[in-house]
């Protein structure tokens, strides 16, 4: 297999989600692919991926990037904050942000959406930026589109 030719970039982001989960039911399979993608696409990022939701905590699962934190307390943190009121954050300034869990000291801004199927925590999806004010609405929107497009691919 050769290295592409076309690098995939933000316009092609959603789009290439879509098609890659529309025909692949297993949620690891996607979310590997989803963080990969992500991590491609994205400039100025240094983490791309999940925690999944079990045993009332966030477990690690499908990324990209540097060693990651394993386990997150629900309350805790951006993405345990994320879990438990289940809604999405954009954190311009990740040292501000009271109980920020540093895993990659490198990290300075970051987006968490969660990952809901009947109204259920499923987990959350979580990307990092050593850039201050990294993300915003319109990155917000991108990522919120690419969460539901592997949500649609979650059965009960």
């Amino acid at each position: 297999m050769s290295a592409p030719i076309h690098r995939l970039t933000v316009e092609d982001l959603v789009e290439t989600v879509e098609s890659v989960v529309a025909s692949e039911t297993d949620q690891i399979a996607n979310m590997a692919n989803i963080a990969a993608l992500l991590f491609e696409a994205l400039p100025d990022i240094n983490w791309a991926g999940f925690y999944l939701f079990k045993d009332d905590q966030l477990v690690l699962g499908p990324f990209q990037g540097r060693l990651a934190c394993t386990r997150i307390p629900l309350g805790k943190g951006v993405c345990g904050t994320v879990a438990q009121q289940k809604t999405t954050l954009v954190v311009p300034d990740v040292h501000a942000f009271p109980g920020h869990i540093a895993c990659d000291a490198a990290s300075a801004s970051e987006i968490v959406v969660p990952i809901l199927h009947d109204g259920n925590l499923i987990g959350v999806l979580d990307i990092d930026s050593p850039v201050k004010n990294r993300f915003d609405a319109d990155d917000q929107a991108m990522i919120e589109k690419i969460v539901s497009a592997f949500e649609k691919t979650l059965t009960a």
